[in-house]
C-alpha cells in the first residue's frame, strides 16, 4: 500500500489558554521522523490520552499535538527490513500520543523498535479493546502471579474496577480462578462487574481513611489502579506476604503510610510500568491474551467511536464518567 499525501487526524490545538480538539487534514510530512510508516485503522482511549487533550503540560509539552498513546494498524513504508509493507503491528507506550504524534490521525511514523507484531488470531479492533490498559491489567497480574499468587489464598481485591485497567484486572483474575472483590465508586456499574466475574463489588468507602497503621486483614493481593490515599489504605487490608500490584494516581501521586504492613506482615508493593519496559515483555502479555488470559466478555462489551465522538469520549475520563474498553475506528 502507498502512503496517501493526506489524511486526517484528530488534532489539539492551543489558543489563550484553552485547548480545543477537532478534526484535522495533514499530510505525512507533518509526521516526525522514523524508520516505519505505519496505517492506524484503530486506537484506543486512556485517561492519558484525556491529559493530553486537555492541555496538560507533564504529558504533552507542545500543540498542536495528535493524542493517541496506542496505535494498531499496517506498516505502509519502512527503512528496516524487520518490518515489511504490509505488516499488521501494534505500537504502546514510549512517547507516542504524548510528544509524538500517536493513534488518533490515520497514520503514524516511529522507530522501528517500538512495534510489535501482531499475535496470530487477532486484528487490529481487538488489539485496541485491550491497549495500554489491558497490557497494564495483564502486567499487574503477571507481577502477583510471580510473586506467588494463588487462589487458594483467599480473594483479591481490584481498585478501581470500572476503570479500563480494573475490568480488565477483573476478568482475567476471575479467568485465572481467583475470587475477586471489585472496588468501586460506580454503585451503577455493579452488575456489569459481576458480569466480568466479580464475586463482590463494594464501594470505595471500604478504603475510607483510617488513622490506625494496621486494620483487619481481609485480602490475600490486590491490583491498585488509583494510587493515593485508598492505595495506603489497601496496604492495611493485605495479608501477611500479600502484594498490592500498583499502576495508577487517578487519586493522587502521594502516598502517605507507614511501614508497618512491610515490616510486620511482609505485604509487597509492586510498581508496574507498561510505557518504557522491554519489547519482549510486551510482547509476553499479548501473546497471553491471545490465548489463555483471553478476556472475551471485555471483548463483546468494547464500544467503537469515530473521531468525531472524541471530545466527549475524553471528557467522560476527566470526569470519571467513563467505563470499560472505547476503540476508536478511523474507518467511522
Amino acid at each position: 500500500m502507498t502512503a496517501p499525501t493526506e489524511f486526517k487526524a484528530w488534532r489539539v490545538h492551543e489558543q489563550d489558554g484553552h485547548y480545543q480538539g477537532a478534526e484535522q487534514t495533514l499530510t505525512t510530512s507533518d509526521l516526525p521522523e522514523g524508520n516505519v510508516l505505519i496505517r492506524v485503522s484503530h486506537s484506543s482511549l486512556n485517561y492519558k490520552d484525556a491529559l493530553s487533550a486537555s492541555g496538560n503540560k507533564g504529558v504533552t509539552r507542545s500543540y498542536p499535538h495528535t493524542p493517541g498513546i496506542d496505535a494498531a494498524g499496517e506498516v505502509v513504508e519502512s527503512a528496516t527490513g524487520e518490518w515489511p509493507t504490509g505488516s499488521q503491528v501494534i505500537v504502546t507506550g514510549y512517547d507516542l500520543g504524548m510528544n509524538t504524534a500517536g493513534g488518533f490521525g490515520e497514520y503514524i511514523r516511529v522507530p522501528a523498535d517500538w512495534c510489535i507484531p501482531m499475535p496470530g488470531g487477532w486484528n487490529a479492533r481487538t488489539a485496541m479493546i485491550y491497549g495500554t490498559a489491558g497490557l497494564t491489567a495483564g502486567l499487574c497480574v503477571q507481577k502477583l502471579l510471580t510473586m506467588g499468587a494463588r487462589p487458594e489464598q483467599g480473594r483479591v481485591a481490584v481498585s478501581g474496577a470500572s476503570g479500563a485497567v480494573g475490568s480488565v484486572a477483573v476478568e482475567l483474575l476471575t479467568t485465572l480462578g481467583f475470587d475477586v472483590v471489585a472496588i468501586s465508586g460506580k454503585s451503577s456499574h455493579a452488575d456489569n462487574l459481576k458480569a466480568l466475574g466479580a464475586t463482590d463489588v463494594v464501594g470505595r468507602e471500604t478504603l475510607a481513611e483510617e488513622k490506625k497503621p494496621l486494620v483487619k486483614p481481609v485480602f490475600a493481593n490486590a491490583v491498585d489502579t488509583v494510587g493515593g490515599s485508598p492505595l495506603a489504605e489497601l496496604l492495611k487490608q493485605i495479608q501477611p506476604g500479600g502484594s498490592v500490584s500498583c499502576c495508577g494516581l487517578v487519586a493522587g501521586p502521594g502516598l502517605q503510610t507507614t511501614v508497618l504492613p512491610f515490616i510486620l506482615r511482609g505485604v509487597n508493593l509492586l510498581g508496574v510500568d507498561s510505557v518504557e519496559i522491554p519489547l519482549a515483555e510486551k510482547h509476553a502479555i499479548w501473546k497471553k491474551f491471545a490465548g489463555d488470559w483471553a478476556c472475551p466478555k471485555t471483548e463483546a462489551s468494547a464500544r467503537d467511536i469515530g473521531r468525531a465522538e472524541l471530545d466527549s469520549a475524553l471528557k467522560a475520563f476527566l470526569k470519571g464518567e467513563s467505563s470499560g474498553k472505547v476503540v476508536l475506528d478511523h474507518r467511522r
